[in-house]
């Protein structure tokens, strides 16, 4: 049984959660995330500086590699903030490349690469195949080595979000019948390899990568004896991670549904004064606190082999259950209001149905601990 202790914020994580609260609220008001959706890039490039300053991109890098030398654990918070007020932005994919790097990359990548990307660079991971399967090592892509010693990608990528506002991107392929990750510079992509891809939470960016025909310096491969715990590790970093912004979300529009239930009145009542909306809002708030009590474990024993994947797919089937519920319930509360796009709870919906696409719903994830706790 866990120490239940652990399960308190550490200085660190209270420290951060302090500044990414007042930063996320300030920088990223429900009208600016409005306005950003009908932005091309979709993130604010200013903000995104102050992030960088913040230091926040360096947050789970070694020291040695210009970052601050915490984990994941400290991500979190930034993260849950983030997922509160959608702030837009490359921070997610950017976090997820270098961990990839950390795990998976030479010692030569991680002195070139990781400084850049704590100093701001934007980088993304290339992973989802046109299959569209969880399973990161399910890889149809292909790489092959050409006589000059370069390697020859082929194949698609789906869902690789922040791809155009990217400077580094990172694919899996197959490489002599084994996975394998390669690093790559946007900038080697020809115009037409990339296309934005319509998705349902339009505060995101995604497009689709065509591979086809592109070569990657031999350096560019990561470490091959590395690559399959590399994927392991992003597959549970992504979760990890996704399960924060989810209950930063879940935390938002609860309240946003609250907020209606106080001020709507209805029969010269307010609304929120019937048994049939206080029940399912206070569900709701159940809900959310038990996906934040399994987001934290999940951060405190994430590096523990074993139990670090059972606490995190339980984090990510309870966040994906508990955003989903709560957004639901907003937009029946709302009435015919919230069946439209103008309605907050609409955005709230769609980042549940994303992040469940992404890397695995609440099934997926309650079907792989079936096989884990059985």
């Amino acid at each position: 049984m866990q120490d239940l202790g652990r399960l308190g914020f550490s200085e660190d994580q209270a420290t951060l959660l302090d500044v990414a609260t007042s930063f996320c609220a300030s920088r990223s008001p429900m009208a600016k995330v409005r306005r950003l959706i009908e932005d091309e890039t979709g993130h604010d490039p200013d903000v995104w500086r102050e992030i960088v300053e913040l230091g926040w991109l360096g947050i789970a890098i070694p020291e040695e590699h210009g970052g601050a030398g915490l984990g994941l654990a400290e991500v979190v918070p930034v993260m849950e903030q983030m997922g509160r007020h959608m702030l837009a932005g490359p921070f997610y994919s950017t976090t997820l490349a270098a961990q990839a790097l950390l795990v998976g990359g030479t010692g030569d990548q991680k002195r070139v690469l990781l400084p850049r990307l704590a100093e701001g660079a934007i980088a993304t991971l290339a992973l989802c195949e046109p299959n569209d399967d969880w399973d990161l090592g399910n890889i149809a892509s292909t790489a092959t080595r050409t006589p000059s010693g370069t390697l020859r990608l082929s194949g698609a990528k789906r869902l690789v979000c922040d791809a155009d506002a990217a400077t580094h991107i990172i694919a899996s392929v197959l490489l002599e019948g084994r996975p394998a990750l390669v690093a790559f510079d946007r900038a080697a992509l020809s115009p037409e390899a990339l296309r934005r891809e319509v998705i349902v939470d339009q505060t995101k960016r995604s497009y689709s990568l065509t591979l086809d025909g592109l070569e990657v310096p031999a350096d560019g491969s990561l470490d091959p004896d590395r690559a399959a715990g590399a994927l392991q590790h992003i597959h549970l970093t992504a979760n990890l991670l996704a399960a924060a912004e989810m209950c930063g979300g879940t935390q938002a529009v609860i309240d946003y549904t609250l907020g209606y239930l106080k001020t709507r009145v209805q029969f010269g009542k307010l609304i929120g004064s019937y048994q049939a909306l206080k029940h399912p809002i206070v569900d709701a708030y159940v809900g959310y606190e038990q996906a934040r009590s399994h987001l934290y474990s999940a951060a405190h024993c994430f590096n523990e082999q074993g139990v670090g994947e059972i606490a995190t797919r339980m984090a990510k089937a309870q966040a994906d259950t508990a955003m989903s519920f709560a957004a639901d319930r907003a937009i029946q509360f709302h009435g015919g209001f919230g069946f439209t796009y103008d309605c907050d709870a609409q955005l709230y919906r769609r980042r549940a149905i994303w992040h469940a696409s992404q890397y695995g719903d609440a099934g997926y994830h309650k079907a792989k601990l079936a096989d884990l706790l059985l």
